[in-house]
This record gives structure tokens, C-alpha cells and sequence, in this order.
């Protein structure tokens, strides 16, 4: 496979030194999904949305899958390294700083996240990764020691997701030196006024004064 460039809006704060919160849609959304949510963050941020190169069953996804909850952990790989050129490629195209770069990924956008944080720990500055699911079912060890703060939401009735799988995904993370806050919230895998308003809270208490 080639990589391919990825569609995308971009939304400039006007500032070039500004974070930049890079939207992942969840599986039959699309680059204008998240933008509603990202006006939550603030107007000093840029806003960079992308829409997945893979296609199932019609609908937009970041890599493919298998089955339910199963994934096509080669393409995972793949897409992830194709996710990240892109993007620092776009850094230089739209002026933007590419050490800034703060991920807020829903579902299937969660779980391309977690892999780039895994795959390239070099790459985010942050995540906020809502009802992720652990990327590969082998991850090794001693990613990072830059201590990468990563927000964690989920849905306690979350049927797609077992809270179990959830811990030893918090662990591996934890152990791997990211610095993870995790919550285990009332609901399914639909996000939840709440989970906005913690991600919010978590991101103005560890961003904002780096501005």
C-alpha cells in the first residue's frame, strides 16, 4: 500500500505557536464531527480534523477491522504511519507547531491515537482518548519517559468495551510512561456531557499556561 493523504479542515487560531488539537473522528463520522466539541477547548487553539482513508460498509474509519472489537492490527500499523506523515507534513503546509499537538479521539479515532502514542511517542504532545480500545494486543515496554499526559474516558455499560480490557490497557500505558487519567463514567459508548467537561477541565490544567 501507498500512503494517501487524508481529507481535512483546518482551523487557525491566528497563532503559529498555539497548541493544536487534532480531531479523530469515531467510525461514520467525519472531519466536521468534532468540531462542535473542540469550540469547548477555547478559541486559542488550532483545530486540525481528519477523516479516515478506510471505508466499511460505506462508512469512514481510520484502519479496518476484522470484527467487533477485533482489528486488522497490520493495517493498524500502516494507517497509523500514514496518519502521522501527514500530519507533519501538514504542520509545515499550514504553519502550525508540530511538538503541540493534542489528540482528541472518539472510538475508533481513540484507538488510532493510542496506537500513534505507542508507534511514534514522539509525535503528541497529548491525547484525550474517548471509549478507546487497546491498539495491538502486544505492546512492549518503555515507550516514553516525557511523561505524555493521556485523558481516558468510558462508559461503565459500555457494551463494546470490557472495563477489564480497560484497566490493562490504563496499566500498559501507565507502566510504558504516560501519565493517564482515567475515568469510568455512568453510560454507554456515547459521550456524555460529562466526559466534555472532564477532558476540558483535565486539558486547561495541563496546556493553557504553555501557551
Amino acid at each position: 500500500m501507498n500512503e494517501q493523504p487524508l481529507k481535512y479542515i483546518y482551523q487557525s487560531s491566528g497563532n503559529a505557536t498555539a497548541n493544536t488539537l487534532l480531531l479523530l473522528h469515531g467510525t461514520g463520522g467525519d472531519e466536521r464531527d468534532l468540531l462542535p466539541l473542540a469550540k469547548e477547548f477555547g478559541s486559542g487553539i488550532n483545530i486540525l480534523s481528519l477523516r479516515g482513508n478506510v471505508l466499511e460498509g460505506g462508512m469512514p474509519r481510520f484502519f479496518k477491522r476484522l470484527g467487533m472489537g477485533v482489528f486488522d492490527e497490520q493495517d493498524l500499523l500502516f494507517r497509523t504511519n500514514e496518519l502521522v506523515a501527514f500530519v507533519r507534513e501538514l504542520a509545515v503546509k499550514e504553519n502550525f507547531d508540530a511538538g503541540k499537538i493534542i489528540a482528541l479521539g472518539y472510538s475508533n479515532g481513540a484507538n488510532i491515537a493510542g496506537s500513534a502514542l505507542i508507534l511514534h511517542p514522539d509525535f503528541l504532545a497529548g491525547a484525550i482518548l474517548y471509549r478507546a480500545m487497546q491498539p495491538f494486543k502486544i505492546i512492549g515496554g518503555g515507550v516514553t519517559n516525557k511523561n505524555i499526559p493521556v485523558f481516558m474516558s468510558n462508559g461503565n455499560t459500555d457494551p463494546t468495551i470490557n472495563p477489564a480490557d480497560t484497566q490493562r490497557y490504563l496499566e500498559i500505558l501507565q507502566n510504558a510512561g504516560f501519565k493517564v487519567t482515567n475515568y469510568n463514567l455512568p453510560g454507554g459508548h456515547g459521550l456524555t456531557k460529562k466526559d466534555v467537561e472532564l477532558s476540558v477541565e483535565w486539558y486547561e490544567q495541563r496546556f493553557t499556561n504553555s501557551l
